[in-house]
């Protein structure tokens, strides 16, 4: 190792002795003349100012410190929730409300197409609703409920209901001869309502 290097005489060795800053208060604890190194809140309506306690004087006084000493519940409670909106004027949501000297509010017009804000909703005609091209599966399914492919979920359901009735061997004093018809329609029905259309 060489003793002679630049870097060695950079190398900081922290002093044995606790040493503390020239201009550090005493410790605010009665009695007690060891420099004041740690913060403690003064409490209360005394936001930002601190006592000024040694280590141990500020480990006992944190034990007892208690923000609400010598409020009362209904005082605790209305701080708690006063707190949930920083501690900030509000009002209640579409009154309007404002401080007297200030102007009344200015109201906003807004078209509210779909009725969500408690106005009427405006009847616009419907434009044609355009619906996507038939897969082949699906115009079969159409065919085998003899449905053209534009009819709506109720009609689907109405058609399926019927079908089935006509068609189960139970209706036909137990002829089969209608089952694979039958089979038929269900497979239809059920790929339509998985693809939406029922």
């Amino acid at each position: 190792m060489n003793l002679d290097s630049k870097y060695f005489d950079r190398i900081r060795i922290k002093p044995l002795g606790e040493t503390v800053p020239d201009g550090t208060p005493v410790c605010q604890w009665r009695g007690c003349d060891h420099p004041g190194t740690n913060r403690a809140p003064m409490g209360r309506l005394r936001e930002g100012e601190y006592f000024h306690f040694c280590l141990d004087h500020v480990k006992e006084y944190n034990k007892s410190y208690n923000y609400f000493a010598g409020m009362a519940d209904a005082e605790i409670d209305a701080y708690r929730k006063d707190s949930t909106t920083g501690h900030r004027p509000t009002w209640t949501m579409g009154t309007g409300a404002t401080d007297p000297g200030q102007a009344p509010p200015r109201r906003w017009s807004f078209r509210d197409a779909f009725g969500l804000f408690g106005g009427r909703a405006e009847a616009k005609a419907k434009p044609e609703s355009r619906q996507r091209p038939l897969k082949n599966l699906e115009k079969r399914s159409f065919a085998a409920l003899d449905l053209e492919g534009t009819e709506t979920k109720a009609e689907i359901k109405a058609r399926y209901k019927t079908l089935v009735k006509r068609l189960h061997p139970d209706a036909n004093g137990g002829d089969r001869g209608s089952e694979d018809k039958l089979r038929e329609i269900i497979q239809a029905y059920n790929h339509l309502k998985a693809a939406g259309f029922c």
